[in-house]
Protein backbone atom coordinates (compact mmCIF):
# COMPACT_ATOMS: atom_id res chain seq x y z
CA UNK A 1 0.00 0.00 0.00
CA UNK A 2 1.39 3.30 -0.94
CA UNK A 3 1.91 6.16 1.34
CA UNK A 4 -0.80 8.10 -0.37
CA UNK A 5 -3.32 5.26 -0.03
CA UNK A 6 -2.43 4.78 3.64
CA UNK A 7 -2.90 8.48 4.29
CA UNK A 8 -6.26 8.46 2.51
CA UNK A 9 -7.39 5.43 4.53
CA UNK A 10 -6.35 7.05 7.78
CA UNK A 11 -8.14 10.28 6.86
CA UNK A 12 -11.36 8.46 5.98
CA UNK A 13 -11.23 6.45 9.23
CA UNK A 14 -10.80 9.64 11.22
CA UNK A 15 -13.69 11.23 9.35
CA UNK A 16 -15.93 8.26 10.19
CA UNK A 17 -14.95 8.37 13.86
CA UNK A 18 -15.54 12.09 14.01
CA UNK A 19 -18.98 11.73 12.42
CA UNK A 20 -20.09 8.88 14.74
CA UNK A 21 -21.90 10.03 17.91
CA UNK A 22 -19.81 9.73 21.04
CA UNK A 23 -21.03 7.04 23.43
CA UNK A 24 -21.41 8.51 26.92
CA UNK A 25 -19.79 6.59 29.72
CA UNK A 26 -21.49 6.60 33.15
CA UNK A 27 -20.66 4.90 36.36
CA UNK A 28 -22.03 4.96 39.88
CA UNK A 29 -21.29 3.46 43.24
CA UNK A 30 -23.01 3.24 46.58
CA UNK A 31 -21.97 3.71 50.17
CA UNK A 32 -23.94 1.82 52.81
CA UNK A 33 -24.26 3.74 56.07
CA UNK A 34 -24.64 1.65 59.23
CA UNK A 35 -24.73 2.49 62.91
CA UNK A 36 -26.20 1.34 66.16
CA UNK A 37 -27.35 2.73 69.49
CA UNK A 38 -26.63 0.69 72.59
CA UNK A 39 -29.30 0.22 75.24
CA UNK A 40 -28.74 2.78 77.98
CA UNK A 41 -30.86 2.83 81.15
CA UNK A 42 -30.05 4.99 84.16
CA UNK A 43 -31.82 5.89 87.35
CA UNK A 44 -30.77 8.86 89.48
CA UNK A 45 -31.93 8.81 93.09
CA UNK A 46 -31.98 11.89 95.30
CA UNK A 47 -32.43 11.16 99.02
CA UNK A 48 -34.48 13.96 100.64
CA UNK A 49 -32.86 13.12 104.02
CA UNK A 50 -36.25 12.96 105.74
CA UNK A 51 -36.49 12.09 109.43
CA UNK A 52 -39.82 10.28 109.65
CA UNK A 53 -42.21 11.04 112.53
CA UNK A 54 -42.84 7.46 113.59
CA UNK A 55 -44.99 8.10 116.68
CA UNK A 56 -47.16 10.63 114.84
CA UNK A 57 -47.16 8.65 111.60
CA UNK A 58 -46.52 9.76 108.03
CA UNK A 59 -48.88 9.73 105.07
CA UNK A 60 -47.34 9.65 101.58
CA UNK A 61 -44.29 11.61 102.72
CA UNK A 62 -41.87 12.28 99.83
CA UNK A 63 -38.55 10.78 100.89
CA UNK A 64 -36.76 10.85 97.55
CA UNK A 65 -36.83 11.97 93.93
CA UNK A 66 -36.23 9.47 91.11
CA UNK A 67 -35.19 10.39 87.56
CA UNK A 68 -35.58 7.58 85.02
CA UNK A 69 -33.95 7.44 81.60
CA UNK A 70 -34.03 4.42 79.31
CA UNK A 71 -33.81 4.35 75.52
CA UNK A 72 -35.24 0.83 75.08
CA UNK A 73 -38.15 1.19 72.66
CA UNK A 74 -40.34 -1.46 74.25
CA UNK A 75 -39.77 -0.12 77.76
CA UNK A 76 -38.16 -0.95 81.04
CA UNK A 77 -38.92 -1.86 84.65
CA UNK A 78 -38.29 0.19 87.80
CA UNK A 79 -37.84 -1.94 90.91
CA UNK A 80 -38.10 -0.61 94.48
CA UNK A 81 -36.70 -3.00 97.09
CA UNK A 82 -36.06 -2.94 100.83
CA UNK A 83 -33.08 -4.30 102.75
CA UNK A 84 -35.41 -5.19 105.68
CA UNK A 85 -38.45 -6.52 103.77
CA UNK A 86 -40.39 -3.27 104.17
CA UNK A 87 -39.76 -2.65 107.84
CA UNK A 88 -37.87 -0.07 109.84
CA UNK A 89 -35.71 -1.91 112.36
CA UNK A 90 -33.96 -0.84 115.54
CA UNK A 91 -31.26 -2.35 117.74
CA UNK A 92 -32.99 -0.92 120.83
CA UNK A 93 -33.92 -3.46 123.50
CA UNK A 94 -37.52 -4.62 123.05
CA UNK A 95 -37.98 -2.86 119.69
CA UNK A 96 -40.04 -4.59 117.05
CA UNK A 97 -39.89 -3.80 113.33
CA UNK A 98 -42.23 -1.06 112.10
CA UNK A 99 -43.90 -1.83 108.78
CA UNK A 100 -44.31 0.89 106.17
CA UNK A 101 -45.58 1.19 102.61
CA UNK A 102 -44.13 3.03 99.66
CA UNK A 103 -45.74 4.77 96.73
CA UNK A 104 -44.17 5.34 93.37
CA UNK A 105 -45.90 6.76 90.30
CA UNK A 106 -49.31 5.30 91.06
CA UNK A 107 -48.08 1.97 92.43
CA UNK A 108 -47.98 1.35 96.17
CA UNK A 109 -47.52 -1.40 98.70
CA UNK A 110 -45.30 -2.91 101.32
CA UNK A 111 -41.85 -4.05 100.39
CA UNK A 112 -41.91 -7.59 101.74
CA UNK A 113 -41.31 -8.26 98.04
CA UNK A 114 -40.02 -5.70 95.59
CA UNK A 115 -42.43 -3.21 94.05
CA UNK A 116 -42.18 -3.08 90.25
CA UNK A 117 -43.37 -0.38 87.86
CA UNK A 118 -43.31 -1.23 84.15
CA UNK A 119 -42.88 1.33 81.38
CA UNK A 120 -44.06 0.40 77.88
CA UNK A 121 -41.78 2.78 75.97
CA UNK A 122 -38.53 4.69 76.19
CA UNK A 123 -38.47 7.61 78.63
CA UNK A 124 -35.92 10.36 79.02
CA UNK A 125 -35.64 12.27 82.31
CA UNK A 126 -38.97 11.08 83.79
CA UNK A 127 -39.15 12.42 87.37
CA UNK A 128 -41.26 11.03 90.19
CA UNK A 129 -41.28 11.11 94.00
CA UNK A 130 -40.92 8.05 96.18
CA UNK A 131 -43.28 8.35 99.14
CA UNK A 132 -43.51 6.52 102.46
CA UNK A 133 -46.49 5.93 104.72
CA UNK A 134 -45.98 4.83 108.32
CA UNK A 135 -48.88 4.18 110.73
CA UNK A 136 -48.88 6.30 113.88
CA UNK A 137 -48.46 4.55 117.22
CA UNK A 138 -47.72 5.67 120.76
CA UNK A 139 -46.44 2.18 121.53
CA UNK A 140 -43.24 2.12 119.51
CA UNK A 141 -40.14 1.42 121.63
CA UNK A 142 -37.72 4.37 121.88
CA UNK A 143 -34.74 4.12 119.55
CA UNK A 144 -33.48 4.81 116.07
CA UNK A 145 -35.17 2.89 113.27
CA UNK A 146 -33.88 2.50 109.72
CA UNK A 147 -34.13 0.67 106.45
CA UNK A 148 -32.43 1.03 103.08
CA UNK A 149 -34.55 1.32 99.96
CA UNK A 150 -32.90 0.58 96.60
CA UNK A 151 -34.32 1.75 93.28
CA UNK A 152 -33.08 0.03 90.13
CA UNK A 153 -33.86 0.08 86.41
CA UNK A 154 -33.69 -2.67 83.79
CA UNK A 155 -34.56 -2.68 80.10
CA UNK A 156 -37.32 -5.10 79.05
Amino acid sequence: MSRLAASALAASTLALLAAAPALAQSASGTIQLNGSVAVACTVAVTDNNVALNLAGGESARAVGRIVETCNKGNGYTITVASANAGTLTSAAAGATPISYTVGYDGASGGLSTALQVNRDSAQFGRQRDLTVTVPASAQYIAGSYADTVTVSIAAR
